[in-house]
């Protein structure tokens, strides 16, 4: 007695398994029985992870960059014109009777920046100067000289003045006097 054993039927090429097959970043992806690719849960939770590492590049990057153009525009002075631009001139309503805090001294015919000049009630211990008068439309050319100011002060007495004009505009000339 013989036996006979059956092959199994022959399956169609389309319906045999594949092995897995690399990717552009060389990971492994299955394909289905019908040669699709990956079932569509898989392939939505690569993207997310894809789009997360392109906006973390661009991110870096961006970052980088703002970070270079900071430690420029402080090395190169452009943090004091901001700076100076959002910074309240503490004596632009100055007018004649009204006093000063101190500011720093300088030798004739010698100028120094001054920040935080300000206006303070005369009868404050910070009262060091009185404005005997003001001048406007200053080029810095003729707010250097003080000649100006030269109307307000008696003779004989000593009088200081104090300048904000910016550059290539006009400004104001105080013309002050030291209290006693």
């Amino acid at each position: 007695m013989s036996e006979q054993v059956a092959t199994p039927p022959a399956a169609s090429p389309e319906d045999a398994p594949r092995p897995a097959e690399p990717t552009a970043d060389g990971q492994a992806t299955e394909s289905t029985v019908d040669g699709q690719g990956p079932e569509p849960a898989e392939a939505d939770g690569e993207q997310p992870e894809a789009k997360r590492s392109a906006t973390r590049k661009v991110v870096g990057v961006v970052g980088a960059v703002l970070a270079v153009g900071v430690v420029a525009a402080l090395k190169f002075g452009l943090g004091t014109a901001v700076a100076a631009a959002f910074h309240e001139d503490g004596t632009a309503d100055a007018k004649a009777g009204d006093c000063l805090a101190e500011l720093p001294e300088v030798a004739d015919g010698e100028s120094k920046d001054v920040s935080g000049a300000e206006i303070v009630p005369c009868t404050s211990t910070k009262a060091v100067y009185t404005v005997a008068g003001r001048v406007d439309a200053q080029s810095e050319a003729q707010a250097r000289t003080g000649d100006a100011c030269k109307q307000f002060l008696q003779p004989g007495q000593e009088g200081y003045f104090f300048y904000n004009v910016k550059p290539g505009s006009t400004g104001y000339l105080l013309c002050l006097t030291k209290r006693a």
